[in-house]
């Protein structure tokens, strides 16, 4: 698979300025050629603990079952059953018509007990994957509870253990569930978390997760980054379609150049990255390469993109603003409001609340995210969308907390028609 860069910037800096930013689009070509499916490896995580009795079970059996069937004939797979420990209720299997049915047969009989150790499912299903040997791996994992069985640095080195060798799709169902403990699972194994409010509402989830995952062409992916002596990273971040830390993932290859992990992808996929450089203070009139971004691919590198420095003295042309550094920038301080709204709400302290949810819904309206709004909306009542005031819904239900706080990082692009108002 092959991968398309261009970057976006406004390279003026005044004299002494040291800080440059950039966007850069990523494009996976859509003309390439179809993944063997035997390169793709799926495993299910299934919460059967105590709390999962009852409705929830039940869908979350309908939910399995509707995994199963979109997995790729050929592909590899196996269903983990998740309490106090981690069960292989399905055996790594080559999926095909006979391998299906037997699967979905052991999932419809699934029960609860137990408790919840979500670290014990998590390095069950790393040891799966590395008897799989290599390919795409992904994993999806569900849970209506909290992981209550275990310390929290038990679960952060199972975590760590399974970094970089596949990817995970977290859902919660219900409103019990720590967003916390599957947002850093999600970010650590470059995967998405979400809350599922109704249990009826998994196998359509379950359905979209796996057929995504079947589409990913190519795994080994990595962000390839040079910068020259004196120069630095300050960070970089996946910023669409959902924000994403990654500079704590660098790997060094040599002293100028470090890659950076990007997961799977689909033909067509396109993503874009915020990168921060930090260069040496220069004078007018001075020109200097910031640093060179690629795409890294199983050993071949792809074309390279610049990302330049040029100080000058002309106050037009270091006041201009790039439309999309300041959007995506915009969407950050989006997603931080929101944090901080809620994070209030949650603590009883009503006015702060209002004043960043407000906040939010100005964002939100000047980078055009309607969903975000909409999100936004069953929080807060709006008086004005363009000056962010609001006032807090009386009633407010914890999904809807729950499905703001956890969509908050989702993003849209730079758009022609800015600050719409709904």
């Amino acid at each position: 698979m092959g991968f398309t860069l261009s970057v976006a910037q406004n390279e003026y800096l005044p004299q002494g300025a040291t800080e440059v930013h950039a966007i850069v689009t990523v494009v996976a070509d859509e003309d390439t050629e179809v993944t063997s499916a035997d390169k793709l490896t799926e495993i299910i995580i299934i919460d059967v603990s105590t709390s999962m009795e009852g409705e929830r079970l039940d869908q979350a059996r309908i939910a399995g079952a509707t995994a199963i069937d979109q997995i790729t004939d050929g592909a590899r797979f196996a269903v983990i059953a998740g309490n106090h420990q981690a069960t292989v209720v399905v055996p790594m299997s080559r999926a095909d018509a006979a391998t299906k049915t037997s699967a979905k047969d052991i999932v419809g009989r699934l029960h609860a007990t137990g408790g919840t150790v979500i670290g014990a499912w998590l390095r069950k299903a790393d040891e799966l994957f590395a008897a799989a040997h290599d390919g795409i791996n992904h994993a999806l994992l569900l849970t209506d509870g909290k992981d209550e069985g275990e310390a929290r640095q038990a679960l952060l080195r199972a975590i760590g253990g399974c970094e970089g060798h596949f990817a995970c799709d977290c859902r919660g169902v219900g409103t019990d569930w720590i967003i916390e403990e599957l947002s850093t699972i999600s970010s650590a194994l470059l995967g998405t978390v979400d809350i599922i409010p109704s249990p009826a509402g998994m196998p359509a989830e379950f359905a979209r997760i796996i057929d995504r995952a079947m589409s990913k062409n190519v795994g080994d992916v990595w962000l390839h980054l040079w910068t020259p002596k004196g120069s630095r990273l300050g960070y970089v971040k996946q910023v669409y379609p959902i924000e994403g830390d990654l500079t704590g993932m660098g790997v060094a290859v040599t002293e100028l150049i470090s890659e950076y992990p990007t997961g799977a992808w689909s033909p067509g996929e396109s993503r874009d990255y915020h990168l921060c450089l930090q260069v040496p203070p220069s004078r007018v009139g001075e020109e200097r390469l910031a640093g060179r971004v690629s795409i890294a691919s199983s050993g071949t590198v792809s074309q390279t993109t610049l990302v330049r420095a040029i100080w000058t003295g002309d106050d037009s042309l270091t006041a201009r603003i790039c439309p999309e550094v300041a959007h995506y920038t915009g969407q950050a301080d989006l997603a931080e409001a929101i944090a901080g709204g809620l994070d209030a709400l949650k603590s009883g302290d009503a006015s702060t609340a209002t004043v960043k949810l407000g906040r939010a819904v100005a964002l939100a309206t000047e980078v055009n995210n309607s969903q975000t709004l909409k999100l936004l909306q069953k929080v807060v009542e709006v008086v004005d969308y363009r000056t962010g005031t609001v006032q807090l819904r009386p009633e407010i239900a914890k999904a809807d907390q729950m499905a703001l706080e956890t969509r908050r990082t989702v993003t849209v692009r730079v758009s022609g028609d800015r600050g719409e108002v709904p």
